[in-house]
């Protein structure tokens, strides 16, 4: 409900506070966003990444899919849990419903185009131009529904000379300079183990809706929110894309180096047991000094940091050596004695096994519902409507009877939609 500022009669007022009452005590209870719909058209993983975080947070969510066929990620496989739930379609599809239909069809436009009348939230993350011409895109869908806020996620954004290019992570790592800053000093660039410009964009383009979910409180109409694989990568040059700003310079690949602190890396106890040492400040390179034994910190080439990372390799080369004569338990324990920050690099096992990790609720298990899924939970913990792990991710087209139910359609007029293949 918009509320407004502007004078009113005593009753109107009073009906507005006590409607926001219900809402806030609905965001307690059920989630921060219970109450927003949102029709999800995204697939693969940067647009689904976003409205599992809204889900997370108590939206409605109906995710669309091809009929027979779904996300493409339901067959990405294997790994696949007992229900035959793919690990990646499940990495970002929990809390939602399935609604296959056949966008291609005149029948299934009209199901889009009354599920939308009623969203807070239309997600997309076709080529731009590509819902044009099915009636679909913004332009077409606020007509009907001047309040929805309509996000779209594409490669190279809606405007610019390559808008109407597609967009891939591993090919955006690529073009934005990410995979130039990652990878071994002497060896070929490379990328991240993860898809990170997906899932960057994903976060970006939740923020860009909540911020329209925000305007829209103002000024009762929804907006396009445009959000690009490119511009996120470009972004998340952060300060390696200011050096270049600053210098003119083009940042080098460093492996494990810092471009801006030194020491700040990875080093090998005795046994090639690696972990990172992380000495942000002068302070911290002195306790590593005095905890050696040596008086690097007095020598002027490495009293601070700006000199340290002139004089990067020979200080790091001392290092080494000096970390090669014990284990890494032992420098661990008296990096941490010292208070110099540091520790281990885990492999994805020992990460999800931290006793912190569980503690903070970071692998969650929907056994309860009856599903044999287990997930990564949400970072996102908020004290007065914390997020819920409601439904597992569904089966395709689990919900298709039910939203059209929902819409007023008939079970004679269901049974001609999947005969027809449109759903």
């Amino acid at each position: 409900m918009t509320v407004t500022t502007t004078t009113q009669q005593p009753e109107q007022a009073n009906f507005t506070n006590n409607a926001t009452a219900d809402i806030a005590t609905d965001a307690v209870s059920k989630g921060a966003l219970h109450g927003i719909k949102v029709l999800d058209l995204s697939r693969v993983l940067a647009g689904p990444s976003c409205t599992q975080v809204l889900a997370d947070l108590g939206a409605d969510v109906i995710k669309v899919e091809r009929p027979h066929i779904g996300d493409e990620t339901r067959h990405w496989a294997p790994p696949k849990f007992s229900d035959d739930t793919s690990a990646y379609y499940a990495t970002i599809n929990r809390n939602k419903k399935s609604l296959t239909v056949d966008i291609t069809t005149s029948a299934g436009q009209t199901i889009i185009k009354q599920l939308a009348e009623t969203s807070d939230i239309v997600v997309e993350n076709f080529k731009v131009g590509g819902l044009k011409k099915y009636g679909l895109d913004y332009e077409s869908l606020k007509q009907s529904n001047p309040r929805l806020i309509y996000a779209s996620l594409t490669g190279f954004g809606q405007t610019g000379p390559d808008a109407e290019l597609p967009g891939y992570d591993y090919i955006i790592q690529g073009l934005s300079g990410l995979m130039s800053i990652t990878g071994p000093t002497d060896g070929e660039p490379h990328k991240v183990g993860v898809a990170v410009v997906d899932l960057f964009a994903g976060l970006q383009l939740t923020i860009g809706i909540q911020a329209a979910l925000i305007a829209r409180q103002h000024t009762g109409i929804g907006q396009h929110v445009d959000v690009a694989l490119l511009d996120s990568a470009l972004a998340m040059l952060a300060n390696v894309g200011m050096n270049h700003l600053a210098s003119g310079e083009v940042p080098p690949r460093l492996g494990n180096g810092h471009p801006n602190i030194v020491p700040y890396q990875v080093f090998a106890g005795a046994g090639e047991e690696h972990f990172i040492l992380a000495c942000g400040n002068d302070s911290q390179f002195a306790r590593l000094c005095q905890m050696l034994s040596v008086e690097w910190h007095t020598d002027s080439r490495f009293a601070t940091n700006p000199q340290r990372v002139t004089h990067r390799e020979l200080i790091c080369e001392w290092l080494i050596n000096a970390f090669a004569e014990h284990p890494r338990a032992y420098w661990l324990t008296r990096l941490h004695e010292a208070g110099i920050p540091c520790g281990p690099i885990h492999n994805v096992a020992e990460a999800l096994a931290m006793p912190q990790a569980l503690a903070r609720g970071m692998i969650v298990s929907f056994a309860a519902q009856g599903s044999p899924v287990r997930a990564l939970g949400s970072p996102i913990k908020l004290s007065g409507s914390p997020v819920t792990y409601r439904t597992p991710p569904p089966r395709l087209s689990e919900h298709t009877d039910s939203t059209l139910s929902n819409l007023g359609y008939d079970s004679d007029m269901i049974a001609k939609l999947k005969a027809d293949g449109i759903v």
